[in-house]
């Protein structure tokens, strides 16, 4: 068969033609495409088995028409680290596809009217079926108010706040004690720590954990130079200046995540620190730009793409038992024992 026919054969196959197949009724064959629970594995099986083999694909319209959804969930983000925004991007996305929907990603600023002025407009044209939020809009209490006003589901990854839909809880706190113990048991006593942004409470755990490790080690809180970062390579860069060229430096840096890991071995190397012989250094969140620094970055992973799906399971499905997802630290070039 020719791949003109088979186009024509896709755009000629009807629920009819798949119900058909299958021996079952076109409502049986509805219910299948539209993920419904109540249809036994073996009809389901069968009923996909008949999609495959006609190559038939669902009408969208007619879909959102028989169901009163619109099979879009919106990803809104104000995150200026692009490796962890995309990794969550990338599981949602597929499960979406999985599942027949579509996922709609818009950056949303942290002004008050423009970022509901963004929701807005969003839901006027699409009328999502749920909207996914990320830090620091997950615990943006005057959004997760208008979502809940405007009646639309939520789920969020890493919220503290109260409300607000189904939130996956994140071991932050637990995280950051991870790097404490790391750094103290390679010996380092003199740390330097680059803070979260403002309104990023998950993150802010990592560094309140840190503190607790380095507490549970008998160190001095006077150890610690800390300073605020944005999230971006250059905070890490402008922090890395501040930490490294101006009196007693650190032997160990944590960042807070890894973009501002990657800016303080840019100005190690620039300065002339041999890493991990001189300085160590310690990110946050494994995303794909640590694994290709020079040396590679020692960093947390958290297991961003499965945070993704998850989220759209809770919003597509109605998930109510939250998933534990396990933090791990993982330990690379960028991290020796302290200098003698």
């Amino acid at each position: 068969m020719t791949a003109w026919q088979l186009a024509e054969q896709e755009t000629m196959t009807s629920i009819h033609d798949v119900a058909a197949l299958a021996h079952v009724s076109i409502k049986t064959v509805s219910r299948v495409v539209n993920k419904s629970p109540n249809v036994s594995a073996e009809l389901r099986v069968r009923v996909q088995q008949a999609i495959d083999q006609l190559g038939y694909r669902p009408n969208q319209s007619a879909r959102r028409l028989a169901g009163g959804r619109s099979f879009m969930i919106a990803f809104l983000y104000n995150n200026p680290a692009p490796g962890y925004v995309s990794r969550i991007q990338m599981g949602a996305a597929w499960r979406c596809r999985d599942l027949g929907y579509h996922l709609v990603v818009e950056p949303i600023s942290a002004a008050a009217d423009e970022r509901f002025d963004v929701l807005d407009r969003l839901v006027a044209a699409l009328r999502p079926d749920g909207v996914l939020l990320v830090p620091p809009l997950s615990d943006d209490a005057e959004l997760l108010a208008r979502l809940e006003a405007m009646r639309l589901p939520c789920a969020r990854i890493a919220g503290s706040a109260s409300g607000g839909g189904f939130n996956i809880h994140t071991p932050e706190r637990a995280a950051g004690r991870m790097v404490a113990d790391h750094m103290v048991a390679l010996g380092h006593r003199r740390f330097g720590v680059i803070t979260p942004p403002t309104g990023h409470r998950a993150a802010a755990r990592r560094v309140d954990g840190f503190r607790e490790g380095l507490a549970v080690a008998g160190l001095s809180p006077d150890a610690v130079a800390f300073h605020r970062g944005r999230f971006d390579y250059a905070s890490g860069v402008e922090a890395g200046e501040a930490l490294l060229t101006r009196g007693e430096r650190p032997t160990a840096v944590f960042a807070t995540n890894d973009e501002m890991a990657l800016g303080v071995l840019a100005v190690a190397h620039r300065v002339g620190l041999r890493i991990p012989e001189d300085l160590s250094v310690t990110g946050f969140d494994d995303t794909t730009a640590s694994h290709t620094s020079w040396p590679p970055l020692t960093t947390v992973r958290q297991p961003l793409e499965d945070m993704g799906r998850a989220v759209i399971d809770a919003l597509a499905d109605g998930l109510v038992d939250v998933p534990e997802f396990i933090f791990t630290l993982m330990e690379r070039g960028s991290t020796g024992p302290a200098p003698d």
